[in-house]
């Protein structure tokens, strides 16, 4: 008689695993379609697994008390030919109906690794040759929903490490594997493809930038934006000599918001937020084929004239590699001043070591509603934007903060 694969359903879009609380039902039991056999937990509920299809269960491949990933093989139903058809279910083929404990332990292993590499690459050491991964419409335990690149096979993991390739850098092309994943042939099919294309060699900078945004964005970043009156910045700067850039009365402001609200800058380790124990922040400067991030340290104990000499010191040195490995350990935060290139707005993207980014746009002339002289006058505003990891900031705290930074520039003088 036909044999139906029970497996874990997909019960909810960020549900990647449940763990099973209790069998409804055991071996030998007669079940009818849609039954719920199984009671599974998640982090978000206690939910059921039902049947497919009507029949008897023949066997249970899993235990209580333990987790199994989405697609996981859970056990067998011996279903007739006619409830098969009625129903329109798959059957799975007799010999890969149990599989055995060291592959369905690798299977639920790969599966649960992701895109972490020294996991992923005792996967491909474990992986024994004899092992035949069936597409999932035969009971395969891919992830129910999976597009692209979003799930990697050993093999093809194995083949991209030949590469040098991320699972970023095959985002772009069309999986033709079972669940719409990517496979070796669509792999080489596409290099094959763009071999005659034009090439240049990226430079170990352009290297280590594409690397730092692609462990960077692992994590929930998010962006919110709120407008700035600088007014009174740009009087105050007038009157200083030498003149201060902008980015330090911006980047003065940030370190004394950050002194109110150290948790802000927080990093989520487990399940502790580490607080900054200094407030260092780092200032993006754009060179010749990337971005370096030099820090200056202490930011919330120096005033805007301290400040300036540091900077100018550190922007030359940086535009001309002579940075020591000193000046780029351990920031907090980095401000990053995209408007000096015209640009109004933007989303800047944290380092990984680091939960926040402020970004400043260019500053614009616009006309301001004044109650007191019943009139428009013309103010200067800008942009400005701070990027931060959802997982330790909210939207409400970014706002805040942002509040607080812009409070502070109304009032240069303290800066």
């Amino acid at each position: 008689m036909p044999q139906v694969a029970i497996t874990m359903p997909q019960l909810g879009e960020s549900i990647a695993e449940a763990t099973i609380v209790k069998f409804l039902v055991q071996p030998g039991d007669t079940v009818e379609v849609d039954q719920e056999i199984i009671e599974v937990e998640t982090n978000k509920a206690t939910m059921g697994v039902t049947t497919l299809c009507g029949g008897t269960i023949t066997t249970f491949h899993v235990e209580e008390g333990v987790s199994y990933a989405v697609g996981t093989q859970l056990g067998i139903i011996e279903a007739t030919e006619e409830e098969v058809q009625a129903t329109g279910v798959s059957p799975i083929d007799s010999n890969t109906a149990a599989p055995e404990k060291n592959e369905q332990e690798l299977i639920e292993r790969t599966l649960s690794h992701g895109d972490n590499p020294a996991i992923a690459q005792q996967s491909q050491m474990d992986v024994p040759d004899s092992i035949s991964i069936q597409p999932n419409v035969q009971g395969l335990p891919v992830p129910v929903g999976t597009k692209g690149a979003n799930y990697i096979s050993p093999r093809m993991r194995a083949r991209m490490d030949e590469l040098g390739l991320h699972a970023a850098d095959i985002s772009a092309i069309q999986g033709n594997g079972a669940g719409g994943r990517v496979t070796i042939e669509d792999l080489e099919a596409f290099l094959v493809g763009i071999e005659e294309w034009p090439k240049s060699k990226a430079s170990p900078m352009r290297l280590a930038v594409a690397d730092a945004m692609r462990r960077s964005w692992t994590r929930p970043l998010a962006t919110v934006g709120m407008p700035v009156v600088l007014d009174k910045v740009l009087a105050h700067r007038r009157e200083q000599n030498p003149k201060p850039g902008l980015t330090l009365y911006i980047l003065r402001a940030f370190a004394l918001a950050l002194k109110e609200d150290p948790t802000s800058a927080g990093y989520l380790i487990g399940e502790n937020i580490v607080h900054p124990k200094a407030f260092d922040i780092g200032v993006a400067v754009q060179v010749a084929d990337g971005v370096v991030v030099p820090v200056i340290r202490n930011a919330d104990a120096k005033t805007v004239p301290q400040l300036s000499a540091e900077y100018a010191e550190l922007v030359e040195k940086a535009r001309e590699r002579k940075l020591g490995k000193e000046t780029f350990e351990k920031g907090i935060a980095t401000v990053t001043n995209f408007g000096t290139f015209g640009l109004v707005s933007g989303t800047p993207i944290p380092l990984p070591n680091e939960t926040l980014i402020l970004g400043l746009g260019a500053g614009v002339k616009k006309p301001v509603w004044s109650d007191e002289a019943n009139v428009f006058i013309p103010v200067t505003t800008c942009e400005l934007v701070i990027t931060f990891d959802h997982r330790v900031v909210d939207g409400g705290g970014a706002g805040m903060l942002l509040q607080k930074i812009r409070d502070y520039l109304q009032q240069p003088e303290k800066l």
